[in-house]
């Protein structure tokens, strides 16, 4: 797993808001924790943090390129879940690459 440029980058979680259903959080019978999250609407929450100016997920630790981490990992809902499932096979995707420029990293090779 230490081939993963995911490990240690968190790019995407600070550079992009995440919405997700209600369902995924734990007092719905989910995992994501709701201390993490706000409401949005009666069906849709969102991760605290990103949808500031800077957007920093309330989840992320460490530094951005450097040690960053996923806090609820193995919790984490749907969209990061989803974000670019060819990362860990050393390839990117344009949503990787944009949050990638974002933090003065090379994007991934395509």
């Amino acid at each position: 797993m230490t081939d993963n440029p995911c490990v240690g980058c968190g790019a995407c979680c600070a550079s992009f808001r995440v919405d997700f259903a209600r369902q995924e959080l734990l007092s719905e019978g989910g995992s994501v924790p709701d201390g993490l999250t706000v409401e949005l609407t009666d069906w849709t929450c969102r991760m605290r943090g990103t949808d500031h100016a800077l957007p920093r997920c309330a989840a992320l630790t460490g530094q951005v390129g450097v040690n960053a981490q996923c806090g609820i990992y193995e919790w984490r809902p749907g969209p990061c879940r989803e974000f670019g499932a060819l990362s860990p096979l050393g390839r990117g995707d344009e949503a990787c690459a944009r949050a990638r420029r974002r933090h003065g990293m090379p994007p991934l090779p395509g």
